[in-house]
């Protein structure tokens, strides 16, 4: 069954035909809390989306089936399995574009060798989907959006790197490398008076970077929002497009998390952040090599 006809302003197209991922992009705001949870994951995760059941798409996305088979009727399908035919139909039109990424891993449309064999472990499963992630992440990021990250922390008197949960252990270790490059850095990782005042510090001459994985804490929106409204830059790092962390940074940058596992992999945002620390220090190596001796002697 197609979607319902509702008015959709520049809806993505391929060959021809009106994208399920299009859609749910036009229809983003029309979602409840709940239900933008699914559509962020469907957009990012269109290849998982395709072959899942509801119960582990529901895992995946952070809520629960009941909720998937909801976004589905709201979308205009008569339930989950019309919405993932409607996946499966661009994920093959992508794939049998060239512009598919396969995982070669429990994926019948891979489009790359698999690392393993077919008969591969849960712990095979898990390091191929890794390997995949880090190659997804490195073809989806625009190097001019790369570029305009590295000159903003360059250029930054300050830096603040907001993550919370999870997230909070990828911030202190940017504020490490970042260190280590004696640039100012600080994190806020939690709703504390110490982090509160350091948020009460943010201007125009500082850059808020916020990290956050599915849904982001509202401790991070409401940063970016203030960074927002004290002209502050603000970069983005997140493995959801449709993140209202994402909507709120002038910068982005997206990390692919797909995963077998009961968690998401943090792996390609790993590789991202100590990359992005080596195009700072790339920018003048001999002047950061002086500043690294002169920390570690510290």
């Amino acid at each position: 069954m197609k979607p319902a006809s509702v008015p959709i302003p520049s809806p993505e197209v391929t060959h021809g035909h009106q994208t399920l991922s299009g859609y749910v992009r036009a229809r983003f705001d029309d979602f409840s809390r709940s239900q933008k949870d699914v559509a962020q994951y469907i957009v990012d995760h269109l290849d998982e989306a395709a072959f899942q059941t509801a119960e582990e798409l529901a895992r995946r996305a952070n809520t629960s089936s009941s909720t998937v088979v909801r976004f589905s009727q709201a979308l205009g399908f008569e339930g989950f399995p019309e919405l993932q035919q409607a996946a499966r139909d661009e994920y093959r039109r992508r794939v049998g574009g060239g512009t598919g990424q396969g995982n070669g891993i429990g994926d019948p449309l891979g489009s790359t060798t698999p690392l393993f064999s077919l008969d591969h472990t849960e712990f095979e499963a898990a390091l191929a989907a890794d390997h995949v992630n880090v190659e997804d992440t490195a073809h989806k990021l625009a190097r001019s959006d790369v570029e305009s990250a590295v000159d903003a922390i360059v250029s930054a008197e300050r830096v603040l790197i907001a993550g919370t949960d999870q997230m909070a252990f990828f911030a202190s270790y940017l504020r490490h490398l970042l260190m280590l490059l004696d640039l100012r850095a600080e994190i806020v990782a939690s709703p504390s008076q110490e982090a509160l005042g350091r948020l009460s510090r943010i201007d125009s001459q500082t850059l808020v970077v916020g990290l956050s994985a599915g849904r982001p804490h509202p401790l991070i929106t409401r940063t970016m929002k203030l960074a927002r409204h004290r002209k502050a830059a603000t970069l983005a790092i997140t493995d959801a497009t449709l993140s209202e962390v994402a909507r709120l940074a002038r910068i982005r940058l997206y990390y692919s998390s797909n995963t077998p596992a009961f968690v998401r992999s943090h792996t390609a945002l790993l590789s991202l952040i100590q990359a992005l620390a080596y195009g700072v220090y790339a920018r003048d190596a001999q002047s950061y090599d002086v500043r690294i001796k002169a920390f570690r002697l510290k």
